[in-house]
């Protein structure tokens, strides 16, 4: 006698935050994820962008979602049996939706960084604490093949035991520059670089060594956008917004030529007043595009990081020194920026094509390890499919499927949220005081 299959679990999902990032769990659940997962609601601020996804809905064959503003989460998740509410707002607004979506009896699927400072941790944390419920974060480098095999080197003592990793990130003049035009430029709303882009790779060096951070050093300053930075004279005058830029204009955006920023955002600019494609040369900037930091762990490494927001090619490479030898991956996602025919640059990341035979800097990835006394060998890579390198696809499994045996331990959850952006919380402050800062007088709400 045969047992018929088990039929799937179905959960419901609301989306809070319809910018960009939503896009990749709205299409998960109404695609590839739709056996377990239901999109019941949307909660924003902005009809316009709601209204943009809701296309995207009924594209799918689905009909248009109610719609709520976030001062009615709670209404939204008890009026339709929310289970599960995926947060993709803007970094400064996380700490209080997940805090109210906990309590209002839902689960957690949080974008990083987890949120922006101390106050944000211990609020999330106490609330974790006080309903039991699932909060998920999502880092998905942790997925990416290159990451994944650098953690296996490691985690199998090839090197020995870590004494020291340097990891140095290069953000390009298309990456780097756009978030000198969007909300991540005021550092009361993203916590600036270290906390939104870094807790990225802070988190991955944390899950490399399986190890806590405990006191950080840190230098940063905004040296080259901004009205007094070292690329404004380069970029000569800036076209008033709305203009059209003078050839050569390697800097402005034109959201009018990109289908998905003028229906998400340039057409919905009226109901809030959010501007997508401000001058990354205009004064008013408040966060840092050239970071250090020094990092001491638990377990006795230290970490050597270093971003750089304007940088001529996208990458990074991370140098892990250890007791038995040294581990090296480089990782080089585009090669160069290049211009299109009127001289600006192309702004999507996928338009550039895979770099010819003569170019220096070819996109790749390479992990090679050296032990003492022998000669370096190369780590095959396994092949990734898809964005961040391979990870979102695999990630998104876990996230819908429930997180599957892992010898890695990749799923994350709010604790390894809280240790990520520990670093650039605790960045930040070393930052405005000059002085090291202990991770545990910060008062996150947990012992890490």
């Amino acid at each position: 006698m045969t047992t018929a299959p088990a039929t799937p679990t179905v959960r419901r999902y609301a989306v809070a935050g319809t910018g960009h990032r939503a896009s990749m769990y709205v299409h998960a659940i109404i695609g590839p994820h739709a056996d377990v997962a239901e999109l019941v609601a949307w909660c924003d601020t902005n009809p316009g962008r709601i209204d943009y996804y809701d296309g995207v809905v009924a594209d799918a064959g689905g009909a248009p979602l109610p719609r709520y503003a976030p001062e009615a989460l709670e209404a939204m998740i008890a009026e339709n049996a929310v289970d599960v509410v995926v947060v993709t707002s803007p970094d400064h607004t996380h700490a209080d939706l997940v805090t109210r979506a906990l309590e209002a009896g839902a689960d957690v699927v949080v974008e990083k960084p987890l949120t922006t400072d101390a106050e944000g941790c211990r609020r999330i944390t106490e609330a974790v604490r006080r309903t039991g419920r699932d909060l998920v974060m999502t880092f998905n480098y942790r997925y990416s093949p290159r990451n994944s095999s650098l953690k296996e080197v490691i985690a199998s003592g090839r090197i020995g035991a870590v004494t020291s990793v340097h990891f140095e990130w290069a953000l390009d003049t298309v990456h780097g520059a756009d978030y000198f035009r969007r909300w991540h430029r005021q550092k009361a709303g993203s916590g600036g670089l270290l906390v939104h882009k870094s807790s990225h790779h802070f988190d991955l060096v944390n899950w490399w060594l399986a190890d806590t951070p405990t006191r950080v050093y840190a230098r940063g300053r905004l040296a080259f956008y901004g009205d007094a930075g070292a690329g404004a004279p380069q970029a000569g005058p800036r076209p008033a917004r709305g203009a059209e830029a003078a050839p050569g204009d390697h800097w402005s955006l034109d959201m009018s030529q990109d289908e998905h920023l003028k229906k998400l955002y340039l057409d919905a600019e009226h109901h809030d007043g959010y501007l997508r494609d401000q001058d990354v040369f205009a004064p008013g900037i408040t966060i840092e595009d050239n970071m250090a930091v020094l990092a001491d762990y638990r377990g006795g490494a230290l970490l050597t990081y270093s971003l750089n927001a304007h940088a001529p090619w996208e990458g990074y490479r991370v140098t892990v020194n250890g007791t038995e030898g040294r581990a090296e991956l480089e990782v080089v996602e585009r090669g160069s920026v290049e211009v299109d025919a009127q001289g600006q640059a192309l702004l999507d990341p996928s338009a550039k094509e895979a770099a010819d035979a003569d170019d220096l800097r070819p996109r790749g990835e390479r992990l090679v390890v050296q032990r003492h006394w022998e000669r370096a060998a190369e780590v095959e890579i396994p092949m990734g499919v898809g964005s961040h390198g391979g990870g979102d696809a695999i990630l998104l499994g876990d996230i819908f499927n429930g997180p599957s045996e892992d010898p890695l331990g990749r799923p994350a959850g709010y604790l390894d949220g809280v240790r990520a952006v520990a670093v650039g919380i605790a960045a930040n402050e070393s930052i405005r005081t000059g002085e090291p800062v202990d991770i545990v007088r910060l008062g996150l709400g947990v012992d890490l």
